[in-house]
């Protein structure tokens, strides 16, 4: 990895590329540094510091945001506007016939369905922010607070906070588009990347505060472990083989070459995770705003799905992962469209005949071999929870559950488009 990216410094193109990636990520980072207008910055750190108040259920949100959301700063929402409506317009593709035909129409279907995904996040962000705000003057944002996060609570400044809040995650829109087109990788994911990357550290750092280095260095020691682990399932994948009959066309001779699908062992990525956490955290959030009420299922909830470190919330929370792994793997992967394409362009599986049978067969392998992927994604969730019992860290611990998982996989792509793209520069392989 760090031989690619000493390699790429010494090209002029790539340089200017890695260093324009840089300097959006500079900008991005500042940005989640400025306090929005109207916050009382010194009560926020306060209470911030005070080793009594946690993050709560918003740790996924605020993980994210790389900090940001809790300091209530202009990119306070982060990328989480636009993984949800991204994820919400993936799934309406396959329920709305309008929008499965515009994926089919190629580049300028993807530009239709990319302009309505820009538009959803910012109306996410609207409502993730009035949201936000709303917990803020109420108090309910940071726990065991009782300092005013607003300077003013009135619906001027509610308004103001509201709307920076919305605009910056426009402008985080933009600089994720900007580094896919001059950068190196997906901006989206860079972006998402560095926030993640940013809470690292404390969240390291944090162990050894708490718990001294001993247990510093066997967590150290141990997530080198996970580490390896993530990255080998993660380049795990079942080749299926692929043979193209020739076939003339005219008087030209086409085909008889041979390919493979590759069928990874983590299809679903970190989807699945983000759908079982946002689930578990509606109900956590209707106890946050129903805080003094007596009912038995707000007591229910507030005992066993709040902190997280509940066997009933783990159980949970582990099962959901597993449904989410089949249930999106199902909808972007259509073992009947694979086959269709490969009938139509006159390939085969060797030893299965083309049309229906080629698309069982696909089904059949994809099921064996998501169990082992869902099985992996939940195994890897429950580290910080498990870690939160046994040496009472935060659940920001840093090797493991989405954080890990985030950072292997957006470092092993931007690692290859970077080989990929010194591979157009160099030919010597090809000389010798």
């Amino acid at each position: 990895m760090l031989s690619a990216f000493v390699n790429a410094f010494r090209t002029p193109d790539l340089r200017r590329k890695l260093l324009f990636v840089l300097f959006i990520i500079v900008i991005f980072r500042a940005g989640s540094q400025i306090p929005a207008p109207g916050v009382h910055v010194a009560n926020v750190q306060q209470c911030l510091g005070d080793e009594a108040n946690n993050t709560g259920i918003y740790n996924l949100i605020n993980l994210f945001s790389g900090g940001a959301l809790l300091q209530l700063t202009i990119f306070a929402l982060g990328i989480m506007p636009y993984i949800t409506a991204s994820i919400i317009l993936q799934l309406l593709v396959v329920v709305i016939p309008r929008l499965e035909a515009l994926k089919k129409e190629g580049q300028a279907g993807q530009t239709k369905i990319t302009q309505y995904t820009r538009y959803l996040t910012l109306g996410l962000a609207l409502l993730q922010a009035t949201g936000i705000v709303a917990l803020a003057r109420t108090g309910s944002l940071l726990q065991n607070c009782e300092e005013p996060l607003l300077h003013h609570d009135n619906t001027t400044t509610f308004l103001v906070i509201v709307t920076t809040m919305t605009a910056g995650t426009a402008v985080i829109m933009w600089l994720g588009e900007l580094i896919t087109e001059r950068g190196i990788g997906n901006g989206m994911s860079i972006l998402i990347f560095t926030q993640v990357v940013a809470t690292f550290p404390a969240a390291l750092w944090a162990v050894q505060k708490q718990q001294g280095w001993w247990t510093f260095s066997i967590v150290i020691a141990i997530g080198l472990v996970i580490v390896a682990g993530v990255i080998f399932i993660e380049q795990a994948q079942r080749r299926i083989p692929v043979q193209y009959a020739r076939r003339m066309v005219g008087r030209k001779m086409f085909g008889g070459s041979s390919t493979y699908i590759p069928l990874k062992v983590n299809q679903a990525g970190i989807i699945p995770v983000i759908f079982a956490s946002s689930l578990l955290y509606l109900p956590a959030m209707a106890v946050q705003f129903n805080q003094t009420s007596d009912s038995a299922w707000v007591r229910f909830v507030a005992d066993y799905f709040v902190v997280g470190d509940h066997p009933l919330y783990m159980a949970t929370y582990f099962l959901l992962i597993i449904f989410f792994t089949y249930f999106y793997v199902s909808i972007t992967f259509n073992p009947q469209e694979v086959a269709d394409n490969m009938k139509k362009y006159g390939g085969f599986i060797p030893g299965i005949r083309a049309g229906k049978p080629t698309q069982d067969y696909l089904s059949y392998v994809l099921s064996r071999i998501t169990l082992p992927g869902a099985l992996y994604l939940g195994l890897i969730s429950l580290i910080p929870l498990i870690a939160l019992v046994l040496i009472d860290a935060n659940q920001n611990f840093p090797f493991g559950g989405t954080s890990i998982l985030i950072m292997v996989g957006v470092a092993l792509d931007t690692v290859k488009q970077i080989e990929s793209q010194l591979q157009q520069r160099n030919y010597e392989g090809f000389l010798r």
